[in-house]
């Protein structure tokens, strides 16, 4: 709990019994590597805190094919978010890419704390917020930039975790296929 405290404490400062009042929601849960935290076409209704491990947000379409969405990484948030806000099935599967240790908690008891604790729904909003930043950043640069340029951003944003996951997983969050991946990691290399 001490790293959820520390993270929410660097985003709102929280007096002591409110904090409390939040972290007691969460439970420690080991996740697996390769197990699910969310899946695909079932509802969710947990947020997640990741103290250790790497985990990895991925659709598929209707051929099979794996996209991945985006990674986290030790002291982040994650959760099927269309699922837990629209109380509809998750479009989304959220897997363990390494053995993982997540606080969990019901997202439903986070928003009955809402009205009277609002510092706790700031966070919230806050939280939301920096997300959505998140995706719009990502989505442009899905757009405007070459593989070789989000490859860097890639790189840059998540220092080592290319050491840590399979080069396919990477291909997929960049939108490119592992050949291209390969290629493009070659050429920099050599440079």
């Amino acid at each position: 709990m001490k790293e959820l405290k520390e993270y929410i404490d660097k985003i709102i400062p929280f007096a002591e019994n409110e904090v409390e009042k939040f972290t007691s929601l969460f439970i420690e849960k080991k996740i697996k590597k390769n197990e699910y935290f969310a899946t695909e076409g079932e509802y969710s209704n947990k947020l997640g805190f990741l103290t250790n491990g790497v985990m990895r947000a991925f659709f598929c379409n209707s051929n099979g094919n794996e996209y991945t969405k985006t990674f986290f990484t030790k002291s982040n948030f994650l959760a099927a978010y269309s699922s837990i806000v629209t109380n509809e099935k998750s479009l989304i599967n959220i897997q363990a890419i390494t053995a993982s240790t997540v606080l969990v908690a019901d997202f439903k008891e986070i928003v009955n704390l809402y009205n009277q604790y609002p510092k706790i729904e700031r966070l919230g909003r806050i939280f939301a917020e920096q997300k959505f930043a998140i995706k719009e950043k990502r989505e442009i640069e899905l757009v405007t930039l070459n593989a070789t340029e989000r490859y860097q951003i890639f790189r840059k944003e998540h220092k080592g975790l290319e050491n840590l996951i399979p080069q396919y997983y990477i291909a997929s969050y960049l939108g490119i296929t592992p050949t291209q991946l390969s290629r493009i990691r070659s050429k920099i290399t050599k440079e």
